[in-house]
């Protein structure tokens, strides 16, 4: 019998499986309780804090039972982004969606689907069950074989059935492992201040503050370069005044009259 699909959260492109409706941004889904799903869902948003909505989402999961596939955090101040992965029973599904709708942001693409895996799952089984009444066919002959051919025959039949047994018991096993736990993807970025936002902004002393020092430093800066260069350079008019006053004073020797004579 497959096992039944709980009621969830998820958008499905099977006639006959779910119904979709859309809220906050994010699609919903009514399950029917008769398939086996596999659900998952993909949210891309943008929060002023990414860093802390994927922290929070992270939250959201542990308390539903689920976990954390993989976490990536990366950037600085206004240029931060989140990724993540979580993994929520099933038949939380609906109430970890309900729950991401509550983080703090706004939600730029979803989507969540639902494959339907029932036939899959059904036949598996039923695959099984025959090889399964094989291995205790082979069984039944083992036990009356008489020869040493007959039962290395036999044997060697019964393992290969056993392998047989042993693969679609692992395909069946992470079919339901799949239909039991549903995987949410996030991608959070940093909501962009737009080029002509005039929103009102509360007054900032720490900012006036900051930006009255940096323009004294930037003053300072100027000033200092500005003896720097006097430093350096103003001895040169000073230098060529000197000269002048040197030439004159020799033209005026050379120009003098001689002093008469007695």
């Amino acid at each position: 019998m497959p096992v039944p699909a709980p009621a969830a959260d998820a958008a499905s492109g099977y006639s006959g499986a779910a119904s979709t409706t859309t809220k906050d941004g994010i699609p919903t889904v009514v399950v029917s309780a008769d398939r086996n799903l596999i659900l998952t869902a993909k949210i891309d948003m943008r929060s002023k804090d990414p860093w802390a909505t994927s922290d929070r989402a992270q939250a959201i999961a542990s308390g539903l039972g689920g976990d954390v596939l993989n976490l990536t955090q990366s950037g600085s101040g206004d240029t931060r982004s989140a990724s993540l992965t979580i993994r929520v029973p099933s038949s939380r599904f609906a109430d970890a969606l309900q729950q991401l709708r509550t983080l703090d942001g706004e939600v730029q693409t979803s989507g969540v689907s639902a494959q339907d895996v029932t036939d899959q799952f059904v036949d598996l089984q039923a695959r099984l069950a025959a090889k399964q009444a094989e291995e205790q066919r082979y069984l039944a002959i083992l036990n009356r074989a008489n020869t040493i051919d007959e039962i290395l025959k036999v044997d060697a039949s019964l393992s290969n059935v056993r392998t047989q047994v042993e693969q679609l018991t692992g395909q069946i096993n992470s079919i339901k492992q799949r239909t039991d736990y549903s995987t949410i993807s996030m991608s959070i970025a940093t909501i962009a201040v737009l080029p002509g936002d005039t929103t009102t902004k509360a007054w900032d002393p720490a900012k006036t503050v900051t930006r009255a020092l940096a323009a004294l430093g930037a003053m300072m800066q100027v000033f200092a370069d500005a003896v720097i260069w006097l430093i350096v350079f103003g001895w040169l008019p000073l230098l060529a005044l000197a000269a002048v006053v040197f030439a004159t004073a020799r033209m005026r020797r050379t120009t003098a009259p001689p002093a008469p004579t007695a």
